[in-house]
């Protein structure tokens, strides 16, 4: 064995072992009591209205199979589709402007509420499919559709229209009034899931990274799988794509995986499921971000939250098969010479976090305590002042510094050690205790024989 050769492979064995011993430390620093469950805010997931469908299968060009009422995309700020983005599938709400400008020598056409090419789930037939609360822009050339075949919705808008869009856009001037609560129910969501007062929630995973693999490892028990990551998703070898999969995942498990940072990329080209239908129980969260990248060749499984009001997403994954909900603005953009990119339509039916009843110490833009209304199926907009253009992209809410600590540092102080969530079994502490004492020794005897390995060598 040559020198070169055997520090490639003991290098994944050191890594393992530190990530062990890592997760026994946190097991035995003290269980988190067990949390409530509840959705999203404002019944925002899962699908709604009576034609929904028994099962959701994986993005196809079937016929349409069902009909979902609830809003897929969600953009607080403004909504851009630039380069050669294709589509947008499922209900769509944007309270800034929707701005279209595609790269010349793409197609010249983006589709929204029904697509070609997804889970086959479009609103009804003639409900809004978008809704903008601001300027409708259209580049010249280009045509905003909102109809396949037989299926057709409405897009309405609040402020001015300039390009085309079939079947004609109707103007609402408060159109965007009815969501605007919404925006700031998202941002104290997105901070309730992430964090417990200033502290990092406790997470109940870790999270493996070798080479260009990511795998997010849960703890094969707890009901709410949570990850903890505060670095960019991308591959171990100087960036690039990284493919990420799942394991240890219970069946029915809702998976959170919270990541932290202003400044964020997540750049993939697979990622693998225990199975398909795993996607409407993930939720990606991103509380900190005011700049992310959402890239790669892969489909992303499962929802996105987007917490932070002025943050911008750069979105230029191959697809996303989840609900997108994001308070601040949204470019649907394509990489390089790539084209295609396309928003499916899959409901989150997890459960997180009670929010009600453990609540975040910073107040959203908006408190008011009360349910968002949603309008019904014919969109017409409910009362109340519509949001002006210039006020789509109000200042970030002050984010305190966390003092949790996330699988990647191997030494939590005793202070601030997360916990395990108690699972709910008889006798949790004792149990869990006695598996983090296995998992020490298990860290312990990986490291033993890294050392035994190299002194062989």
């Amino acid at each position: 064995m040559t020198p070169n050769r055997s520090s490639d492979q003991s290098a994944p064995v050191r890594t393992r072992a530190v990530l062990t011993l890592a997760l026994a430390a946190a097991l035995t620093g003290g269980l988190a009591p067990a949390a409530g469950a509840a959705p999203l805010p404002d019944g925002l997931g899962p699908c709604r209205g009576s034609d929904c469908p028994g099962t959701w299968d994986d993005p196809s060009n079937k016929p349409v199979t069902g009909h979902d009422s609830n809003i897929n995309i969600y953009v607080g700020g403004n909504y851009l589709v630039r380069e050669a983005a294709a589509e947008a599938e499922g209900r769509i709400v944007t309270l800034g402007n929707f701005d279209m400008d595609k790269r010349d020598g793409a197609s010249q056409v983006y589709n929204v509420g029904v697509a070609g090419g997804g889970s086959r789930v479009p609103p009804p037939d003639g409900s809004d499919y978008l809704t903008v609360g601001a300027n409708l822009t259209v580049a010249p050339g280009e045509r905003l559709l909102a109809e396949e075949g037989a299926a057709s919705g409405v897009v309405r808008y609040g402020g001015s229209l300039d390009g085309t869009v079939l079947p004609d856009a109707v103007n609402s001037p408060d159109a965007g009034a009815p969501y605007a609560d919404i925006r700031g129910d998202l941002t104290d969501a997105s901070r309730c899931y992430a964090y417990t007062g200033d502290d990092r929630r406790a997470f109940t995973g870790q999270v493996l990274r070798e080479d260009g693999s990511t795998t997010f490892e849960g703890d094969g028990a707890a009901r709410l799988q949570i990850f903890s990551v505060d670095a960019d998703l991308v591959s171990g070898t100087g960036g690039g794509p990284t493919d990420i999969s799942f394991t240890g995942i219970p069946d029915g498990a809702t998976v959170l995986v919270n990541v932290y940072g202003a400044t964020r990329t997540l750049d993939s080209s697979a990622v693998t499921l225990p199975d398909s239908d795993q996607r409407r129980r993930l939720l990606w969260n991103f509380p900190d971000a005011t700049a992310l990248t959402l890239t790669g060749t892969a489909q992303l499984e499962g929802s996105v939250l987007v917490g932070q009001p002025a943050s911008v997403t750069t979105l230029a994954l191959s697809g996303v098969n989840g609900r997108f909900y994001s308070a601040g603005s949204l470019t649907h953009t394509s990489a390089g010479e790539s084209g295609g990119q396309e928003l499916h339509a899959y409901p989150f039916d997890g459960d997180l976090p009670d929010c009600d009843a453990t609540p975040s110490p910073t107040p959203g833009p908006t408190d008011s305590g009360s349910p968002v209304p949603f309008p019904s199926d014919s969109g017409t907009p409910g009362p109340g002042p519509s949001p002006s253009p210039s006020d789509t992209t109000p200042a970030p809410t002050p984010t305190p510094t966390p003092t949790g600590t996330s699988p990647e540092d191997p030494s939590p102080s005793p202070s601030s050690r997360p916990s395990l969530p108690d699972t709910g079994a008889q006798g949790g502490g004792w149990l869990l205790g006695g598996i983090a004492a296995a998992l020490l020794a298990a860290g312990t005897t990986l490291v033993v024989t890294a050392r035994r390995a190299r002194r062989a060598e």
